[in-house]
């Protein structure tokens, strides 16, 4: 039986990846493992990896990045393989991907495109569709005269889906108008976003954001802790959503927790600036659980990443508390070095739910810190008020003197802000 035309089968993107170990004093992550997680991030795509290539340079050459030897080397490989296009795992200037594609007569991308075209590809809410496209086409935007004579020949695929494949044939302004249009839609957006954390100022429970490496186990920990139902995978960036729920913790209090999109070393800085209304939930929060993949050989260099990433997104002076996860399965040796950080720790295994008890008493005993004593009096007609002092705070001390209501209780700096706005007149 024939399929039809839109059903046809289309076979697996064949892809070559090149990694290069540029000159700089400050590099962090081997050569090798970079070029593992290129890998994983082709797979997360969809493609196969028909070879790899690594080239350490002395000196970057302006018009192909790689030395002229290795170009030869990997259009030979191109003639036996025969793939579909040539990965990058460092930015390419546009020049540079020109060159390179007229080298290779393929379809050239960098490791800042395949993380966006994954990111098209995963994107599920309004929102998340909007943040990815305006970091794309602020990405196209210099390449456009690149992308007008080359890519027809081309085709698509990886590095073209999303608006890379509707925007082909419009000028320079038009992509602008486009660009200016989805900055005001996002504006919008982040309205809407701030309503709903005004709203849940209005009942102030404390927040827990749950930030980590891409596929350090943040969703399988939330639906451990909340049964929050959220995809789970074994993939980069399965997560791009945040979801937030609310959590019991051990001494009666409730606090919400919001799972974030997962952060990657050299992840594109337009896509940082895309997703800041999403991140805003990272940088609101009370409290920072780092989830932190312990089976990992370089976790230690994942975290440093984390941490960058929280600086430039203004987190960076959240109060925090590392977790090492998957301590099940970690080595010994792992579970000794994290330990000997200066931060606090909290191991556990999201999957087994080992530690996951005592970290459920640290987020409490982290929170009660930031809370603060506070003493209010209510007359009989500020019941309600003093209705949700009781449910949101912790009551030290309350007596009736016949008149009014005296109360002392630990509160977050949120609900005491609210507080001061709602008792406005002395009982």
């Amino acid at each position: 039986m024939k399929r039809a035309p839109s059903q046809r089968y289309r076979p697996q993107e064949q892809a070559i990846l090149v990694g290069v170990d540029l000159p700089s004093p400050s590099r962090q992550i081997p050569l090798e493992y970079n070029l593992d997680e290129l890998e994983k991030l082709t797979r997360s795509a969809g493609a196969a990896v028909a070879g790899r290539f690594a080239q350490r340079l002395k000196r970057v050459s302006p018009a192909t990045l790689i030395g002229r030897g290795k170009v030869e080397e990997i259009r030979g490989q191109i003639r036996e393989k025969k793939p579909d296009l040539v990965i990058f795992d460092e930015d390419l200037s546009p020049a540079q991907q020109r060159n390179l594609e007229a080298e290779f007569q393929l379809r050239v991308i960098d490791r800042s495109q395949l993380i966006l075209d994954i990111f098209a590809q995963r994107a599920r809410s309004n929102e998340g569709k909007l943040q990815v496209e305006l970091a794309q086409l602020q990405y196209l935007l210099p390449r456009l005269t690149r992308r007008w004579s080359h890519l027809s020949r081309l085709g698509g695929g990886i590095g073209t889906r999303g608006p890379g494949e509707t925007q082909l044939e419009v000028d320079r302004r038009r992509v602008r108008e486009r660009i200016g249009t989805l900055k005001r839609r996002l504006v919008t957006v982040e309205r809407t976003r701030s309503l709903q954390r005004r709203e849940r100022v209005e009942f102030p429970f404390a927040t827990v954001a749950l930030v980590g490496y891409t596929n350090s186990g943040k969703s399988t920990l939330m639906n451990h802790l909340t049964r929050a139902g959220v995809l789970v995978e074994d993939k980069l960036f399965a997560t791009l959503d945040s979801t937030i729920r609310c959590l019991r913790l051990p001494n009666g209090d409730r606090a919400m927790v919001a799972d974030t999109v997962g952060f990657i070393s050299k992840i594109p800085h337009s896509l940082i600036e895309a997703f800041k209304s999403t991140l805003e939930e990272v940088r609101s929060a009370d409290l920072l659980l780092h989830i932190v993949d312990m089976t990992h050989p370089l976790f230690e260099e994942q975290i440093q990443v984390v941490e960058e990433v929280l600086r430039e997104i203004g987190a960076g002076d959240t109060p925090y508390l590392m977790v090492p996860n998957k301590i099940d399965v970690a080595s010994a040796s792992g579970r000794r070095l994290v330990g000997n950080g200066a931060r606090e720790v909290c191991p556990i295994s999201a999957l087994t739910g080992q530690g996951v008890d005592r970290l459920l008493h640290a987020i409490g005993s982290l929170l009660e810190l930031g809370k603060e004593r506070r003493e209010y009096c209510f007359s009989p007609a500020q019941g309600a008020l003093l209705s949700v002092l009781r449910r949101q705070a912790r009551i030290l001390d309350e007596r009736w003197d016949g008149e009014s209501t005296h109360v002392t209780a630990l509160l977050t700096p949120k609900l005491a802000g609210q507080m001061a706005k709602w008792l406005r007149e002395p009982c």
